[in-house]
Order: structure tokens, then C-alpha cells, then sequence
């Protein structure tokens, strides 16, 4: 940890002032490292009041992802042995693409405040303003390729349990890789893959999620939401990233293995696709009928009005009353 985010620890930690004298003797350092690491804390948005013979004392904390303090407060095994945080970056997934191309060690994160290319499926754009949490996670599995097709459900199972652990609302999945809290999106999953014919090289695993979002643009405010409007209140992204860590690394170790039948369960019980009436356009054409279950490997079944099943693993989905 760094000498400037020990610091914060202390200021964080102070009921009221703590003097520079005090942060000197608790951190081992000089007076004017204090003092050029408060400076240096100012300059990152934190409001820090300094008083002659009192000393400092926080006043407000900005809503930046700070690495240390998400790592300091994460409890993982392998998603997020390393993170990178960044202002800003054409896309998460490029920038982890980028270091896997180099030899970058599975489970690190790329986390950005900003995209400026920020992709959905299909080519799409996803919209990466400040207050959102736009991540990429590399693994590297010692899986076929085809063992490997159900992560981005994994992924936003994960997803699901952080958002219904830190908020209480009840966001659920809409196959294949959308979070959603009622009728309106909050996340998106992406996740490529470079492999050979019998080997993953990697997987990049994209999410971005709306978190202290206050508006969206008029083409997507029908069907966009974010976490500080459902619940009304800013979020710590910081704390809520860590529990978004640790959803992710326990239920990914399990993946990489077997989920159990009871992970697949409640996977399927948040699955707000199942059940519903569904039309998958796929090669140009459109399949219609019941969302009627989700098979190990993530692929959808869908029971047209005839009674045959059809098994989908892609294409776009449209989902009755939902958007």
C-alpha cells in the first residue's frame, strides 16, 4: 500500500482531526511526506480540512475507484490477483486483449472510469459516462473451447448476487448476458475469447455496469436504469466493486470445475427469461415460442407452439415485456 492511501486509511479511520505529527509516527515517515501526500490527495477530488495545531480531518471522499482501496478491502483467490485502474480507455476488453497478447497472468482486471469504445454485442455502442464500473476480467482456462460457452452466464450470475447483496434489489438475467431490475437494463456482459482448436488462449470477460448514473439519453431511457435511481441513493463503487470481485472469483472457481445442481437452480430461478414468450432472430430468421430452460452449458430451449424444442446458444433475443 502506498504511503498516500495509508494516509487516507488514517483519515478515514480519525474521529475528527488527526495531526500530522500523529500520521508521521503511526505511518513512519517524515512530516513533509505527510504533507506532499495530503497535497497529492486534494489534487484526487478528496476534500481534506487542515487546521494549525489540529491538523487534517475528511470532509467528503470523490467517486473514483481507487485500487487500493478496492483491494484492500477484497478477499479473493484468483479474479483480481491484479488490478489496473484507469481514466480512461477505448475499451476494457482491447486493453486486456492488449496485455494477453503480452503474456498478462489470468485473473487480472482492467477497470476504467471512462471508455471511449465501449462495445456491447453485435458491435454495438455501450455507453461508458463517469459513474458507471466498466471492467474487463483475463482468464485463462485449462478448458476446451467448448467447455467454456456458459461463462457470460456465470459471469452475470455473479453480477446478480453482488447487486442483490449490497443493494437488496432483486436484479435478475436475461439469457444470455444483460442484468436487469424490472423492465430496465443495468449491465452488460461481453465476452470473447481467442483459442485454438482445442485450447482457450484466454477470456475476456466485459461488464460494464450503471451504478450513480442520474439520466440516459432519450434513445435508451426506456429501457436503461441504473442503480442509484432504483434505489435512490450514490453507491460506493468502490465497496460495491469489491463485492462484485468476490461474487465473481466464488462463482467462477466453481465454473472452471462444475457449478452445482443447486448453483444451476437458482441461477435458473434468477433467470428472468424463462417462462416468458421469446423470439430469437438468428441467420435472418426469427424462432418463436417459450423460454422453457436453460441446459448446463447455457444454451436457451425454446418450445415453439407445435412442441418441438429448439436449442439456441446465440442470436438476438427479444423477450415479451421486457424493454
Amino acid at each position: 500500500m502506498t504511503v498516500k492511501s495509508k494516509i487516507l486509511l488514517q483519515l478515514k479511520k480519525a474521529d475528527g482531526y488527526i495531526s500530522g505529527e500523529q500520521l508521521s509516527s503511526a505511518l513512519g515517515v517524515t512530516r513533509s511526506a505527510v504533507w506532499k501526500n495530503i497535497k497529492a490527495l486534494k489534487a484526487d477530488g478528496y476534500e481534506i480540512d487542515s487546521v494549525r495545531n489540529r491538523g487534517y480531518r475528511l470532509l467528503s471522499i470523490p467517486d473514483l475507484l481507487n485500487k487500493d482501496e478496492i483491494m484492500n478491502n477484497t478477499k479473493t483467490g484468483l479474479v483480481g490477483k491484479r488490478l489496473v485502474v484507469l481514466d480512461s480507455v477505448d475499451s476494457t476488453n482491447e486493453e486486456i486483449k492488449r496485455l494477453a497478447a503480452k503474456g498478462e497472468e489470468s485473473g487480472t482486471i482492467v477497470a476504467a472510469e471512462r471508455q471511449t469504445a465501449g462495445k456491447g454485442r453485435f458491435g454495438r455502442v455501450w455507453t461508458s459516462e463517469n459513474g458507471g464500473l466498466y471492467f474487463t476480467l483475463l482468464l485463462r482456462p485449462e478448458l476446451p473451447p467448448n467447455d467454456i460457452s456458459s461463462i457470460t452466464l456465470a459471469a452475470g450470475y455473479a453480477v446478480c448476487l453482488a447487486v442483490r447483496e449490497y443493494t437488496g434489489l432483486e436484479a435478475m438475467i436475461k439469457w444470455p448476458n444483460d442484468i436487469i431490475i424490472g423492465s430496465k437494463k443495468i449491465c452488460g456482459i461481453l465476452t470473447e475469447m481467442a483459442a485454438q482448436s482445442d485450447r482457450i488462449d484466454y477470456v475476456a470477460i466485459g461488464i460494464g455496469i450503471n451504478i450513480n448514473h442520474e439520466s440516459f439519453p432519450d434513445e435508451i431511457v426506456h429501457k436503461a436504469t441504473s442503480l442509484f435511481l432504483e434505489t435512490g441513493s450514490k453507491l460506493d463503487r468502490n465497496k460495491f466493486f469489491s463485492i462484485v470481485i468476490e461474487c465473481l472469483d466464488r462463482v467462477l472457481e466453481k465454473f472452471l470445475v462444475s457449478l452445482s445442481t443447486e448453483d444451476i437452480k437458482l441461477f435458473k430461478k434468477m433467470c428472468a427469461t424463462l417462462d416468458r414468450r421469446v423470439t430469437i432472430r438468428k441467420n435472418g430468421a426469427d424462432i418463436s415460442g417459450i423460454a422453457s430452460d436453460i441446459t448446463t452449458s447455457g444454451e436457451l430451449i425454446v418450445t415453439k407452439e407445435d412442441g418441438e424444442k429448439i436449442t439456441v446458444n446465440s442470436g438476438e433475443v427479444t423477450v415479451q415485456g421486457i424493454y
